[in-house]
């Protein structure tokens, strides 16, 4: 029997290679690899921009819509993480922090030397992380829907508002149902899909479960242990207005986090996952927030 959701993942890397991009490991050390669709030929002339996946799918199936639209004009960089798509590491370690800093060695190795970071959910928490370690890497970032670090406060009351006890049980499903309940929870409207789509994404998608739990354990941390940092970079938050996970009131404290470098749009009709929910306007945000960032 024809599995639909491979068929589509061949079809979709066909399409990113027609645009100049393709695969390479990049090894950070013995043991820890990280797999990345990037361009086929690095030119000094385009400004680089890496896009940095979410909890629930890889790199290139998040970022689908984004990479076919601005792999003409940049230089795109799309990693998976630790545990996610191609990239494994036999190291212990599970925090943002670790992420962090093999995302910053392989973009080293692969002659990155500046570049705008756009971070979903997860990798908007990596991101900022990133502009925290790394602020001669990042000059600026993209945070859609996102935190700068899921303390306990914050990530209780989003349990509370998607109705769930634990980020394990939302977010590493078990059955084709509750993979259909990730989605709607995720986003503002999602196409309903045949059961048996549901079944091949849970099949394919959701692999390494003991180290992803082991992320997730490690994500959420005390309101004690986080303090605010001081970003030299500018930080564009871009969200879903419907986003059900991450609200409004989260978007606007980032913002004030961040403070007088941050600005603040919300895209209308749009939930978590509003980048595949409004490529378009997603899109549109995104090139001019692009375009100014290069300016500034």
């Amino acid at each position: 029997m024809v599995n639909f959701f491979s068929v589509y993942k061949s079809l979709l890397h066909g399409a990113v290679k027609l645009v100049g991009m393709t695969t390479q490991e990049v090894e950070i050390e013995p043991g820890t690899i990280l797999n990345f669709w990037l361009p086929t030929q690095t030119t000094n002339n385009k400004p680089a921009v890496v896009f940095l996946h979410g909890f629930g799918f890889n790199g290139i199936l998040t970022w689908q819509f984004q990479v076919l639209a601005f792999a003409k004009t940049y230089s795109v960089y799309v990693p998976d993480f630790l545990f996610f798509g191609g990239s494994i590491t036999d190291r212990p370690e599970r925090t943002v922090e670790f992420q962090s800093e093999c995302m910053g060695k392989a973009l080293r190795k692969l002659g990155v030397e500046r570049c705008t970071l756009v971070g979903l959910s997860y990798g908007g928490t990596v991101a900022l992380k990133m502009a925290e370690m790394y602020p001669d890497l990042v000059e600026s970032v993209v945070v859609t829907c996102s935190v700068m670090a899921l303390t306990d406060s914050v990530s209780n009351a989003a349990l509370h508002r998607v109705g769930f006890s634990s980020w394990v049980d939302y977010l590493l499903p078990e059955t084709a149902e509750r993979v259909k309940t990730l989605l709607d929870v995720a986003s503002y409207s999602f196409p309903r899909l045949p059961e048996f789509i549901y079944k091949e994404i849970l099949e394919k998608m959701f692999n390494h479960r003991k180290e992803r739990t082991e992320l997730l354990k490690a994500l959420v941390i005390s309101d004690q242990q986080f303090t605010i940092p001081r970003y030299q970079q500018r930080v564009y938050i871009l969200w879903g207005e419907n986003d059900f996970i991450f609200d409004m009131e989260t978007a606007w404290n980032l913002k004030e986090q961040v403070g007088q470098n941050a600005t603040l749009k919300a895209i209308e009709k749009a939930g978590h996952l509003v980048n595949l929910e409004r490529p378009c306007l997603y899109n549109r945000e995104l090139k001019r927030i692009l375009a100014y960032a290069q300016q500034s």
